[in-house]
């Protein structure tokens, strides 16, 4: 199912001690989100248990950064990363998030789990910048190519600052 919400300029803020968790299985859908998700999210509980994570998907979003975040995961890795969602009503909030596997007794990724809290607002601004320019390029390359030009476009930012994907959401 496509998320049909349209986006308004209502920004949420996530208070400074909050922490939004949810967790999915390794498809996407969510299997546990906490009253914070569920309060940003705008949904219910019911409507959020067993939706596609990417129903707070903000279309402000580049598919390349999403990308980048699965094919890291999915690599056992975690992945931590500023992300614009949106809210059911179409409002938006930015969490800084930390995306890690979960795992059964024998080693197995059974699902993930993400932390969300707040973000520096430097840090946005920073985001928000690269993250026009990643969509502009998507936007260019066609949906076809859309990731992968938008990741070629990333990796360039990061040659240019000589920083890793991780170094660079860290130093801001």
């Amino acid at each position: 199912m496509k998320n049909r919400i349209q986006p308004i300029a209502r920004e949420k803020l996530m208070r400074e001690n909050d922490f939004i968790v949810s967790k999915t299985d390794t498809r996407g859908r969510i299997t546990y989100g906490n009253r914070i998700f569920i309060e940003f999210s705008g949904y219910s509980e019911q409507e959020l248990l067993g939706a596609q994570h990417n129903i707070i998907r903000h279309p402000d979003m580049p598919r390349g950064v999403f990308k980048f975040l699965w094919d890291t995961i999915a690599g056992g890795n975690e992945v931590f990363a500023y992300v614009k969602n949106m809210a059911k009503d179409g409002s938006f909030y930015w969490v800084f998030a930390n995306v890690t596997p979960d795992y059964d007794a024998s080693g197995n990724i059974i699902g993930y789990l993400s932390v969300r809290r707040y973000p520096k607002r430097s840090a946005v601004d920073t985001c928000e910048g690269l993250y026009q320019l990643m969509l502009t390029e998507e936007q260019r390359a066609g949906p076809r190519d859309a990731c992968e030009a938008s990741l070629a476009l990333l990796g360039s930012v990061l040659k240019q600052h000589g920083k890793s994907y991780e170094e660079l959401v860290f130093s801001l």
